[in-house]
């Protein structure tokens, strides 16, 4: 069991990714990155992460097609407003498309206030809806091939590969699309698009179990990345506390609050924050394989008193994780109907 669990971190056998946004990926010296979240291929190109970074809010946007700035964002802008947003967004009228150039934070704040008032949704959800940045799955390797593979490297161009000398990795990319947010669940299923088939398969997997585990799993990990940043891996025992029936209000100021709810188990065990989407796997001795039951959803604090002051005073010792079983139905019908 000890080579598979080292194939779990490996970055040549690992089925743990990241997922983030991207601004301008065909435009290699304006690409840029956002809203960074752990991810896992389940197999055929499937992809499952948690489904509340999707709701939370960019706050700006770093480029914008012009079509959408003069539709939704110019009709709502007093003339103040007006000229802050023409001089800090710069129109290139080659590609019709608009770029942040120039700004300090303090003119960054200035244009999230004026977002905030003309009611214009930076929901990451929305921003991909617009095309105005698109969910990639971020694959690299420490050496200039994919997957040690010649051939499959040829098939990535100038926008989808790129060396990245500053943390001595070679960077893939892989376009996404959501299928479906579970949002009570905090469960969301992506599936790869615009990519050649042999890539897909190319691309570690893990099997899916959807029972719900007893409390006394003794071969229970968390996948997540490293300690010290995220192109690392870290397998790490977890422990089971109990369950919940769970219960939490995601505050969404756009399109309205939403309720986590459902079975979650209580999970003791290392885990850094960013690490939500990580997969909870356990080793099936039956089949001689890991597979993955949970994701990390949300971190439990226990409140403590210092100097009779409990205001602030959390310290996160504990994990909420959803169990697959909860969209069981859901999930297999969307991977039957792939």
């Amino acid at each position: 069991m000890l080579n598979k669990k080292l194939d779990l971190i490996n970055e040549q056998t690992s089925p743990l990714f990241r997922i983030m946004c991207i601004y301008n990926v065909n435009e290699p010296d304006r690409k840029q990155f956002d809203n960074n979240i752990c991810a896992f291929h389940i197999g055929n190109g499937f992809v499952l992460s948690v489904a509340h970074n999707l709701k939370t809010e960019a706050q700006f946007f770093k480029s914008i097609n012009n079509e959408i700035y003069t539709q939704e964002i110019l009709p709502f802008l007093n003339p103040t407003q007006l000229k802050i947003f023409e001089q800090y967004y710069v129109l290139d009228s080659f590609i019709n498309k608009r770029y942040l150039n120039n700004v300090n934070q303090q003119n960054v704040q200035t244009i999230i206030e004026i977002l905030k008032q003309i009611n214009f949704d930076t929901r990451w959800v929305t921003l991909a809806e617009k095309n105005i940045c698109l969910p990639y799955l971020i694959v690299q390797f420490k050496e200039n091939k994919f997957y040690n593979d010649e051939s499959l490297t040829a098939q990535f161009d100038t926008s989808t590969y790129f060396h990245e000398p500053a943390i001595n990795r070679h960077t893939f990319l892989v376009e996404l699309e959501l299928v479906e947010a579970f949002y009570s669940e905090d469960i969301a299923l992506y599936k790869m698009i615009n990519t050649p088939q042999n890539i897909i398969s190319k691309l570690p997997s893990i099997p899916v179990d959807f029972s719900v585990l007893n409390d006394d799993e003794s071969n229970l990990y968390c996948l997540q990345s490293s300690p010290g940043g995220f192109m690392g891996r870290l397998l790490n025992k977890a422990q089971m506390e109990g369950y919940l029936d769970h219960h939490g209000t995601f505050v969404d100021s756009v399109g309205g609050n939403f309720v986590f709810e459902g079975l979650r188990y209580l999970i003791k065990g290392y885990f850094r924050f960013g690490s939500s989407g990580a997969p909870y796997v356990f080793y099936d001795n039956i089949s001689e394989q890991f597979k993955v039951n949970a994701i990390q959803s949300e971190a439990s604090p226990i409140q403590l008193s210092i100097n009779n002051n409990r205001e602030g005073n959390f310290q996160y010792v504990n994990a909420i994780a959803s169990p697959l079983s909860l969209v069981k139905e859901k999930l297999q019908m969307h991977l039957v109907n792939r």
